[in-house]
């Protein structure tokens, strides 16, 4: 095992000590700016900051900021025992959770990005924090260099928000970008995004929407003052949209971008909170449907301050340091001089997570029917049944003569787009549409976001 590193005889007996736990993309820029930038680090302090130790699990390899060997270690344990400041940068929930839950135990201060970790043990995490009086912040967990949490958690602290809503991963915004832009099918812009340094070799917790999911639980705990895990998020990616989708979005005035959505509900017996990932269209005119490439942008409605929005680069390694380093220097400045920490979680509210089937929401359905007369009418019979009505329709390809449709022997395609209603009414429309015999096939569905 490598040695722990010893603090310089030179530094500071009051300086504030950090260990760094892992030492990749983002964690060797964060050594490098700890390491070049310390004096205006420890300027913008007001006291000396030093980085004490990296631990890693191999000394030997190559990084991309070459780390002076005499900080290297493997033994994270120690150094986490022996530091002011931990910050954690391995990812993933083991050995990171043990690791920060050890550093919080013995009232350390905690920095980590680590959105997998969060949304699974945030709470938990939160509570030991709270008990040792340690601080835990983790503004590069949600949105790279967008700082999106403390404005939630500290600017807005006096105003009640009733929904935040955003574009959160990169690469799945770049994808449906080039689909929309180019006309790339999505294997291709995947392809592309990969090669660029957007997307993992194994993009599925991109592409499946599991990484904006565990984003979507950190925005609605800070948001809605209540403990929300990664398994209270309703979530579905983007694997499954196609060009014609974005064609037919395209033709409407839409684009399709995967959501991060989480909305208070307070009306019925039931209040509470919908957190929901899954492709939407949005109106060509909304701000978040101009954020292009592998941007990411938050959306924030409150009820004094309105709508406010966020917008920055979501990932990685400068943008991501830039968030980690901003907490760094905050929970420095705590350290130097301590003031009583509010909770993140505040036990006053009790705001459960609901299902997806209580948001209101609208939906974009796509459907190959028969060539007959009275196709549209018992179409639209189905959606008045249950409380659904049409706001919008286009027939592609297609004539219609007093309300029916003329086309082909093969059929022809009907695209709607439904007024408002519940979520539960529009699933059991569609199920319903399904079992029809003018209906051919339902080919696409998906959720509308429009100013309510």
């Amino acid at each position: 095992m490598t040695p722990l590193p010893k603090l310089s005889p030179s530094a500071p007996s009051d300086a504030i000590t950090i260990g760094l736990l892992g030492a990749g993309n983002v964690g060797a820029q964060v050594a490098r700016t700890l390491v070049e930038e310390r004096e205006l680090i420890s300027a913008r302090v007001g006291t000396p900051v030093r980085l004490v130790g990296v631990a890693v699990r191999d000394p030997e390899a190559p990084r991309d900021w070459k780390i002076p060997g005499e900080l290297l270690t493997t033994d994270a344990e120690s150094l986490v025992d022996s530091v002011d400041l931990v910050i954690e940068l391995i990812g993933g929930l083991e050995p990171a959770g043990a690791l920060i839950e050890r550093a919080l135990d013995r009232g350390a201060a905690v920095v980590t990005g680590n959105k997998a970790l969060l949304a699974s043990r945030g709470a938990e995490l939160n509570a030991v924090a709270a008990q040792t009086g340690a601080l835990l912040r983790y503004e590069a967990s949600v949105g790279g260099a967008i700082p999106i949490l403390r404005p939630i958690e500290e600017s807005l602290s006096g105003d009640r928000i009733t929904k935040v809503m955003g574009i959160v991963n990169g690469t799945t915004n770049y994808i449906l970008d080039q689909m929309d832009s180019t006309g790339a099918a999505f294997d291709h812009a995947l392809a592309e995004a990969q090669k660029l340094g957007y997307a993992e070799s194994d993009p599925t917790a991109d592409v499946a929407g599991h990484d904006a999911a565990a984003k979507a639980a950190i925005l609605g705990t800070l948001a809605f003052h209540a403990p929300f895990s990664f398994d209270d998020v309703y979530c579905e990616g983007i694997t499954e949209v196609t060009q014609d989708d974005i064609e037919a979005a395209a033709a409407s005035g839409y684009v399709i971008k995967l959501l991060a959505i989480a909305e208070k509900h307070s009306k019925g017996q039931d209040p509470g909170v919908v957190l929901r990932v899954h492709p939407t269209l949005l109106p060509r005119t909304h701000p978040l449907a101009s954020v292009r490439g592998a941007f990411n942008a938050v959306f924030v409605v409150a009820e004094n301050a309105g709508e406010l929005m966020f917008y920055g680069q979501g990932a990685g390694g400068k943008p991501t340091s830039s968030a980690i380093m901003g907490d760094v220097v905050a929970v420095a400045r705590r350290l130097r001089a301590p003031v009583p920490e509010a909770p993140t979680i505040s036990s006053e509210v009790d705001l459960p997570a609901l299902p997806i089937e209580k948001a209101t929401t609208q939906y974009y359905i796509d459907m190959d029917v028969a060539d007959k007369e009275g196709v549209i009418a018992e179409v639209a019979r189905v959606l008045a049944d249950h409380h659904v009505s049409i706001e919008a329709m286009r027939q592609p390809g297609s004539v219609t003569v007093e309300g029916e449709v003329e086309d082909s022997d093969n059929g022809a395609k009907v695209q709607i787009v439904t007024h408002l209603a519940s979520e539960k009414d529009l699933h059991e429309t569609v199920l319903q549409l399904h079992g029809l015999e003018v209906v051919k096939s339902v080919n696409s569905v998906l959720r509308v976001e429009v100013e309510k």
